[in-house]
């Protein structure tokens, strides 16, 4: 399928597919969306329960690895609050070197380095552990969401798939029920989508689901906890 770069509404880029008219983020903000979604009502809300052991690893599973723009900001918040991460990355279609330095993250980041560290994050190899620093250890896997098979390993999941419009069987029983069983239990799962069909569906496979603003240009999203 034919694949366009365009720029989004914060400056950042993405990749634009004209055939489903869909984006790997969102037109309204790349960075927004991805800080909003995954670090602030993901990341950020599991640090700041009471139940969680600031001393221990987070185990973070990315359902779409995509650009890498969510490692990245995932990577540069461990840092910066002294985190320890554990991150595994699920792609079947990794994107193009072309396209990885077309996405030139570090122009609309505030981070020196952050183009340094965006293309070690996807010069590590796949199927292998790479330790990115002493805060972060990512991890690739070239693999689809039906053949995931984890079992209470993460406290996070974040949940990035294309929209349930272009790719339904994305956002089904049979897939949330994995991602129920790759979660330990309290481990929370964010997404974007907040279309009923999937929250139900997150909800008779177990999940408790709850309703959240969703970032700029989107009403709602969708945040599950494993109870």
């Amino acid at each position: 399928m034919k694949r366009e770069i365009i720029t989004t509404g914060d400056g950042s880029k993405t990749i634009h597919i004209p055939e489903w008219n869909e984006q790997y983020h969102s037109k309204h903000g790349a960075v927004q969306e991805a800080r909003h979604v995954f670090l602030e009502t993901g990341l950020q809300y599991y640090m700041d329960r009471p139940d969680h052991d600031i001393t221990k690893t987070i185990h973070i599973l990315e359902m779409g690895f995509g650009t890498g723009l969510n490692a990245l900001l995932t990577f540069l918040k461990a840092r910066d609050l002294d985190l320890s991460i554990a991150y595994t990355g699920v792609e079947a279609f990794p994107i193009s070197s072309d396209e990885i330095e077309a996405m030139d993250y570090a122009s609309v980041l505030q981070s020196q380095d952050a183009a340094t560290i965006y293309n070690t994050l996807h010069n590590t190899s796949w199927e292998e552990s790479k330790e990115v620093s002493k805060e972060f250890v990512l991890t690739k896997r070239q693999e689809k969401f039906e053949d995931i098979t984890d079992l209470d390993r993460y406290d996070l999941v974040y949940f990035d798939a294309f929209g349930p419009r272009v790719q339904p069987t994305l956002w089904t029983e049979p897939i949330f029920s994995k991602m129920y069983q790759a979660l330990k239990t309290n481990g929370v799962l964010t997404t974007y989508c907040a279309q009923g069909a999937a929250r139900r569906a997150m909800q008779a496979v177990g999940f408790v689901v709850e309703r959240l603003p969703g970032p700029p240009g989107k009403r709602e999203m969708l945040r599950a906890t494993k109870i």
